[in-house]
């Protein structure tokens, strides 16, 4: 990847993990276009760095020459794919070209694990950016305070990535820094066997790894243990809220309204206190990972303190939409881990009647961690469920988002059928003064929040 004169087309370009990679090419400058079933604030950035979007996919979209770019998500009908192939153009996985990116790095740190990985990917590519560290990124979300989900520099030596483990593509990585936040069964459409099958993929990336590598490891966190166990050789690097023997021991852990605060020893001496504006204790694991690489990496604790506390986090994580007769939060939770996550900082930062508004994204998903679903909303003085986001999945005739609002032991749930825009009207019947309203889910019932937003605003 050193002639610029290549041209690279992405199939489905405003996909938060497409676009990274092609705003990353088009700031190298590469020639790039690509395609996408509707606008979006991705495919905005990409035509003002005068990449060529077309809306909806095509056969005309693909010509001769191009390298073409697909996501798990695109399915052998394409229009574009099938053009592709018929003129027998180079196709690439996303994977692969993140693959190929990488390695034009000197410094490659990856941040991986079932939940946080966008946050930290998100957090250290804020803080190197503030501290004028030029360095190129690809997270799996819009990082608040740069607007912006990627980017890249032509002097760039650090190059930070979020690696997805959900396609089992995370074997092809090799970071000369990796974290490993934790480790849980989800994306039971690949992982048929659950934590055994997880724990064997991170097997073969940690086999695929440099001799040289740092394995940056969460070891409160049970799945990671396992991991550990399976693979004692690794030049492993420890971070703990529990045990003060770790190489990163985060201690006197104070949680409130406004931010996180907590004393950071590093082999059992004072690194320094740590506050952040990202809350509750998987926020203080995020942020442990995160200090202790670029620690490792050689940056000065008091150069990158002030960036830690004004990272404010990242889209759908948290994310205040609206704050008047009601409080409105979108959070991007899908798994009961991170819900119970997002439930618990609420319950921290409010006194209020916490309303959820929960769609579950899978049936796959939904079928697998049943039992921990209807675990997961305790927290929640009133809940509604909407419909099941599939994300390609067929639907369930049992494990879906009726009956599970039918079968969930909870005082006060409601079942909303509808589009998203069907649901925010019945649930805004419901609403109360005061209420503090989190909508939850990977999948489009982020809009309710706009939506309700929009139905206070107009009153």
């Amino acid at each position: 990847m050193t002639n610029t004169t290549e041209k690279y087309h992405f199939i489905a370009i405003g996909g938060v993990g497409q676009s990274a990679l092609a705003k990353i090419l088009a700031a190298k400058g590469f020639e790039v276009s690509g395609s996408d079933m509707n606008k979006s604030k991705y495919t905005d950035m990409l035509e003002k760095l005068g990449v060529k979007v077309s809306i909806g996919h095509k056969k005309e979209n693909i010509q001769s020459g191009m390298n073409i770019v697909l996501s798990s998500a695109i399915k052998e009908d394409n229009p574009e794919l099938i053009r592709a192939k018929e003129l027998n153009l180079p196709l690439y996985h996303r994977s692969d070209i993140l693959k190929i990116i990488s390695k034009q790095y000197p410094c490659f740190i990856g941040f991986s694990g079932t939940h946080g990985k966008t946050t930290t990917s998100g957090m250290a590519s804020y803080i190197l950016e503030k501290i004028n560290a030029h360095p190129a990124y690809a997270t799996g979300g819009t990082v608040v305070g740069l607007d912006t989900n990627a980017n890249a520099y032509k002097d760039s030596e650090i190059f930070v990535a979020e690696l997805d483990e959900s396609d089992g593509t995370i074997i092809k990585y090799s970071p000369d820094y990796i974290v490993i936040n934790n480790l849980e069964p989800d994306h039971f459409d690949f992982y048929k066997n659950g934590e055994s099958d997880l724990i064997k993929q991170f097997g073969i990336f940690f086999k695929n790894l440099k001799k040289t590598s740092v394995v940056f490891v969460n070891i409160d966190d049970t799945g990671v243990q396992k991991f550990i166990k399976a693979f004692p050789e690794g030049n492993y690097v420890t971070y703990s809220t529990k045990d003060k023997n770790a190489d990163y021991f985060a201690s006197d852990i104070s949680i409130s309204e406004n931010l996180n605060k907590f004393k950071l020893y590093k082999n059992g001496e004072l690194l320094s206190e740590i506050k952040t504006s990202i809350r509750g204790l998987h926020n203080v694991y995020n942020t442990t990972a995160v200090i202790a690489v670029l620690d490792k990496k050689g940056f000065k604790i008091d150069e990158i303190l002030p960036y830690v506390y004004s990272f404010s986090g990242m889209k759908r994580r948290f994310e205040k939409v609206y704050d008047g007769e009601i409080t409105i939060i979108d959070d991007y939770a899908h798994h009961p881990t991170e819900i119970l996550a997002t439930l618990n900082s609420a319950k921290k930062q409010t006194e209020r009647k916490i309303t959820a508004i929960f769609q579950p994204h899978r049936y796959t998903r939904l079928k697998a961690l049943w039992n921990d679903f209807m675990k997961s909303f305790d927290l929640a003085d009133t809940l509604f469920v909407v419909d099941t986001f599939s994300a390609g999945d067929p639907f369930d005739e049992t494990f879906n988002s009726e009956n599970f609002a039918k079968k969930i032991n909870h005082k006060n749930v409601f079942y909303i059928k509808g589009t998203m825009k069907e649901a925010s009207e019945e649930i805004f019947k419901k609403l109360k003064k005061d209420d503090f309203v989190l909508t939850i889910g990977a999948g489009d019932v982020t809009k309710i929040g706009g939506y309700l937003r929009d139905y206070y605003e107009k009153q």
